[in-house]
């Protein structure tokens, strides 16, 4: 009976004195490491967006693109004649072009004709992306680069022999060298879809698109 007693005469402890009583009432055991990683749900959202913002270049910008450098490589032939003339073996690098080659000189005008058709119809269409407009630009701005040399020889006329006519080989060499690579560059960098930056070129043909 007297036990009983005690037990209804002792306080019952709450759970507030308990917490304060209790020797661990101060761990706090640590947060598990899988509640680090973010929600599934949040993955999901960024490989969504992640495969949204890869955009590759369509296929038809890039093939443009790549024609496009088609039109200075063409007329810039003529300045290789002396590298032609001095390798032979270096020509036959074009003869899988020549078929092409013939069917563009065979048309009356045809290089006033294609610097118009791709500056009017393609430079200066909004309906192509600017990808396409900025590559079609440096082509053209090329193409009349390559046009300035041939002028240029023309009115000085240096003849055939002395000091005059090895300054125009060199020259002639030169720009020939710098087309092939432009074409070479430019061509790859359409086909893969990035933009070529052609030297000296690229600023002026931003400027105007």
């Amino acid at each position: 009976m007297a036990s009983i007693s005690l037990l209804r005469l002792s306080p019952i402890p709450t759970p507030k004195t308990l917490s304060k009583s209790h020797p661990f009432s101060s761990f706090n055991p640590p947060l598990t490491p899988f509640l680090k990683f973010p929600p599934k749900t949040r993955l999901s959202q960024k490989s969504t967006v992640t495969r949204m913002s890869y955009n590759p270049t369509p296929a038809i910008d890039r093939l443009v693109s790549a024609v496009s450098y088609t039109l200075p490589f063409f007329n810039s032939l003529q300045y290789g004649r002396f590298l032609f003339t001095k390798y032979p073996s270096l020509a036959l690098l074009v003869d899988p072009l020549i078929p092409l080659l013939s069917l563009y000189r065979s048309i009356p005008y045809a290089s006033f004709v294609a610097f118009f058709a791709l500056y009017l119809g393609v430079v200066r269409n909004p309906s192509f992306s600017q990808y396409v407009r900025f590559n079609a630009m440096q082509a053209v701005t090329l193409d009349v680069l390559l046009v300035v040399p041939l002028l240029l020889t023309r009115i000085l006329s240096p003849g055939r022999a002395g000091l005059g006519f090895k300054l125009m080989v060199w020259g002639h060499n030169a720009l020939f060298l710098f087309s092939c690579f432009c074409f070479v560059y430019g061509l790859a960098s359409s086909v893969l879809g990035k933009t070529p930056y052609l030297p000296f070129i690229a600023e002026a043909a931003g400027r105007q698109v």
